[in-house]
């Protein structure tokens, strides 16, 4: 059987999909989640709420991850010469990147939303908010890096 089937590339693109649709979905979960804490937040301190802004922007972050991971993987497929190793290996580099991703966004949502509405009572919460959500980030930050390793074994590989 040959090395390069036609449906190979079907998996790459899973992957750009895995990766993308995922940490997006991550990215919204934290920003929905956080956001609900910061409009509580703003009812009772509203100087406080430009400070309060981090958990969403850090799960933003999140969904610049995923679209790094897919754009890189999109940009190693090509229409011929491509083995079925490449594409299951794209596969897993985007389901990494993408369920990272999501549990990095639920983790930062739900660590953002409480932390926001504890910072409404005591300001010495925000530096141990900082600091969770720095530890939250880092999950995503684990399966972009295990997915641009898994995106540098595949080399050229040959189809015979």
């Amino acid at each position: 059987m040959s090395l390069c089937p036609p449906f190979a590339p079907f998996f790459g693109f899973a992957g750009v999909a895995s990766a993308m649709v995922f940490s997006t979905i991550g990215a919204a979960l934290g920003t929905s989640k956080s956001g609900i804490g910061i409009a509580g937040l703003g009812t009772f301190k509203p100087e406080l709420i430009m400070k309060s802004l981090i958990p969403v922007v850090m799960s933003g972050i999140i969904a610049v991850y995923g679209l790094v991971v897919s754009v890189l993987i999109a940009g190693s497929l090509k229409h011929t010469e491509y083995s079925l190793f490449a594409g299951f290996t794209h596969l897993g580099a985007g389901v990494a990147c993408g369920f990272t991703g999501l549990a990095a966004g639920y983790a930062i949502g739900f660590v953002g939303d409480s932390c926001v509405r504890a910072y409404v009572h005591e300001s010495k919460v925000f530096v141990t908010m900082v600091l969770i959500l720095i530890f939250a980030e880092v999950l995503g930050l684990y399966g972009l890096i295990v997915a641009l390793i898994m995106n540098s074994k595949v080399s050229k590989s040959v189809c015979s």
